[in-house]
C-alpha cells in the first residue's frame, strides 16, 4: 500500500498563507476554522535585523494517532494509506480528539457542533490528485506531498 505523507519544511515557509486559502476553498471550511494554519513567531531581533519564523500547524497523520484512540464513536480512522480521516457526520462534538492531539491540529466547529481537522484532501487524493495545500500553491514550495510504498 502507498503511504501518503505531507512533508513540510518549516524553515522555508515565509508566511504567505496561500496554503490556508487553498485549504479553506477546497474544504469549504466555516469561518474561524483552519485545517492548516501558519503560525508566526516574531519579530525578534537577529543581530540588527528583525527576524520572523513561521510554523505550519496541520494534522501530522500520526503512525499511532491519539485522536483515533480517544474518539468514543470511531469518527476518526486511520486508513491503510496512513491518512487520518475525521468523518464529521459521525462526530458527536465531545472534543476528546481536540484534547488528545499533541499538535493542536484539531478545531471545534461551533456552528456545526463537530470537530474538524485536515483529512489530507482525501477526496482529491482518491482521484489521483494531491492535497490543495501542496498543489503548487505554496510560493516557497515548503509543502510537498509524497506517496511512497509501505511494506508494513
Amino acid at each position: 500500500m502507498d503511504k501518503k505523507t505531507l512533508i513540510i519544511d518549516h524553515f522555508e515557509c515565509w508566511g504567505c498563507k496561500a496554503c490556508e486559502v487553498a485549504c479553506k476553498q477546497e474544504n469549504n471550511a466555516p469561518d474561524g476554522i483552519k485545517l492548516i494554519e501558519i503560525v508566526e513567531d516574531g519579530p525578534r531581533m537577529a543581530g540588527e535585523q528583525p527576524f520572523f519564523e513561521y510554523h505550519v500547524r496541520v494534522c501530522r497523520h500520526c503512525e499511532d494517532p491519539p485522536c483515533v484512540a480517544e474518539c468514543p464513536v470511531a469518527a476518526i480512522t486511520r486508513r491503510s494509506d496512513h491518512m487520518v480521516i475525521l468523518d464529521t457526520a459521525e462526530c458527536t462534538g465531545c472534543e476528546a480528539c481536540i484534547d488528545a492531539c499533541p499538535y493542536d491540529a484539531i478545531s471545534f466547529d461551533e456552528a456545526n457542533g463537530v470537530a474538524r481537522k485536515c483529512n489530507m484532501c482525501s477526496s482529491r487524493v482518491n482521484q489521483g490528485l494531491i492535497p490543495a495545500c501542496a498543489d503548487n500553491i505554496c510560493l516557497a514550495r515548503c509543502i510537498q506531498f509524497t506517496s511512497t510504498f509501505d511494506s508494513t
